[in-house]
């Protein structure tokens, strides 16, 4: 038996332990075997994922190899392995709701989204997740620690628990077309909804007992910067890059506006957009088709056979908790290519005044950098792309540093070739840029303890042309979500500077690039400069 024999085998074992703990997931990814349970949320189960990944870590770290992508996909379970052992000392499942509401209500959702099974097959399976429900949730109470979880987190999470009633007894049973399925589905909702109203019930009482803090802390921080993501410096150092980005960023913003308060140009911008969310879709939809058709015109990219891109609202019970746009790639483990451009739908229950707040965030010249990220050569080129790569773990491990950045470097290549073709479109490219050096300012921030919530909105809203309430949203999310804001621009300029070193022509870049993987930027280097 070969070395890269055995590491294809010690590969492939750990892909079925991390799918038979993490099933859920691999329903989501496309693993039929999979799409059965919700999965163990005792805090035993926890602990034991805790300990196996340690011996797991330990048998990749002795394996060596001279094969080039048999090495990377070594050293990216590693980066995985050492993450979650960074994160043992940080439990998101005693501290976060969302850890528990997230993996019932995706896992559902995605079913119906992507119909992998003949609906009676589908709506057994989800029949047969929806009774575990209970016991999920009931985990949550039972596993979070007043101690370590703080207020802010958990009303976030019983915000979107709030919402899994309408979800499961409205959404997905209108997803079926068959009526004695849809009423078997609608019957078996009906506890699980129950579970939902429990525990936003319990959530907001726990709120007032939770006394722990959301900052993560510098070396918690650095040490993911380090171990998981592979950039090579930590927190500090990754401020300090975002305060340098910004401060040139803004020098363009003033050229550009032509005058020194480009943020008083780009709130006028603001004042042109669409009136109802789904006019919002509409014309997302159509600056999507745009977009493709400037991308294959131009021959940037090699198109993935059969992908489609697909613009809708965003799922009820995500629209809480996100404010912005989104993507959810196609499974990526089977042959299926659509994927799904989510418009940032106000939640149910928003006044006229945050509803339009939410739709001047998404004005009419910001909409073209927003469908480049998400759609055409973002993210639903990349991942589409990706799924028809033949390397299963870099299917099921992605980064956001490679992800995020790689959309963000998506439109800046576009600006290049001339796709912003209005003032007020470039503008508000370049500021789509700094609101990303923001971003990474006020993460490293807020973890490291230098800036609190208010002191965050305010920047948010004056250092980027975020609305009030778009801001509070957005601030919250990094708050709950440490180290993932600043991928976008941090991931975008390391593309550059390997793009900067590669020698062949601009479309074979890309696709290999982007065919390699979602990975932390060093093996991503690795892959496409041969070393």
């Amino acid at each position: 038996m070969t070395e890269t024999t055995s590491l294809d085998q010690l590969v492939a074992q750990f892909l079925t332990w991390h799918f038979d703990h993490n099933p859920g997931v691999a329903a989501m990814l496309g693993s039929p075997a999979h799409d059965h349970t919700l999965g163990d949320f005792g805090a035993a189960a926890f602990a034991r994922r805790d300990r196996e990944a340690g011996a797991w870590l330990d048998r990749f770290a002795a394996v060596r190899t001279d094969d080039l992508e048999g090495s990377v996909d070594r050293d990216l379970v590693i980066s995985v392995l050492r993450g979650l052992r960074a994160r043992a000392s940080w439990p998101e499942w005693r501290r976060d709701p969302s850890a528990y509401t997230g993996a019932v209500l995706f896992p559902l959702f995605t079913a119906f989204l992507h119909r992998l099974r003949p609906e009676p097959e589908l709506v057994a399976s989800v029949v047969g997740r929806l009774a575990e429900v209970p016991s999920v949730l009931a985990a949550c109470r039972a596993n979070l620690d007043p101690g370590l979880a703080s207020a802010k987190i958990v009303r976030r999470g019983a915000a979107q628990a709030r919402t899994g009633r309408a979800f499961l007894t409205g959404t997905l049973p209108a997803e079926v077309s068959d009526p004695a399925l849809r009423a078997e589905l609608a019957e078996a909702a009906e506890p699980a909804a129950r579970a939902f109203d429990e525990l936003a019930a319990f959530l907001d009482e726990f709120e007032t007992r939770a006394a722990g803090d959301w900052r993560m802390g510098e070396e918690l921080y650095s040490r993911l910067l380090v171990d998981q993501e592979v950039l090579g410096y930590g927190a500090a150092e990754l401020h300090e890059r975002g305060r340098a980005a910004y401060a040139e960023l803004e020098a363009e913003m003033r050229e550009l506006a032509g005058q020194d308060d480009w943020h008083a140009v780009m709130l006028s911008l603001q004042d042109d957009y669409p009136p109802t969310p789904e006019d919002m879709r509409a014309e997302y939809e159509a600056e999507t088709r745009r977009a493709r058709e400037f991308l294959a015109e131009h021959g940037l990219v090699t198109l993935p056979e059969g992908e489609d891109c697909r613009v809708v609202p965003s799922p009820t019970f995500q629209r809480p908790v996100l404010s912005v746009a989104s993507y959810m790639s196609p499974p990526p483990l089977t042959d299926r290519r659509t994927g799904h451009f989510f418009v940032p739908f106000p939640p149910d229950g928003f006044t006229a005044e945050q509803t339009a707040q939410r739709l001047r965030t998404n004005s009419r010249a910001q909409m073209a950098s927003i469908a480049v990220h998400e759609a055409y050569p973002g993210h639903h080129w990349h991942l589409s792309w990706l799924a028809a790569q033949d390397r299963p773990v870099r299917k099921v491990f992605r980064t956001p540093y490679f992800t995020e950045g790689w959309a963000l470097y998506a439109e800046k290549l576009l600006r290049e070739h001339g796709y912003f073709t209005t003032r007020e479109k470039e503008l508000a490219h370049v500021e789509a840029r700094l609101f990303r050096a923001a971003r990474m300012i006020v993460d490293t921030a807020l973890h490291c303890g230098d800036m609190g919530v208010e002191e965050a909105e305010h920047f948010m809203t004056t250092k980027a042309s975020l609305t009030p309430g778009t801001a509070a949203g957005e601030v919250t999310r990094y708050c709950a979500w440490p180290t993932q804001a600043p991928s976008y621009l941090t991931g975008a300029l390391e593309i550059d500077r390997i793009r900067g070193e590669y020698t062949g022509s601009l479309r074979d870049f890309h696709d290999t690039l982007a065919g390699s993987g979602a990975l932390p930027l060093g093996l991503a280097r690795r892959v496409v400069l041969g070393g």
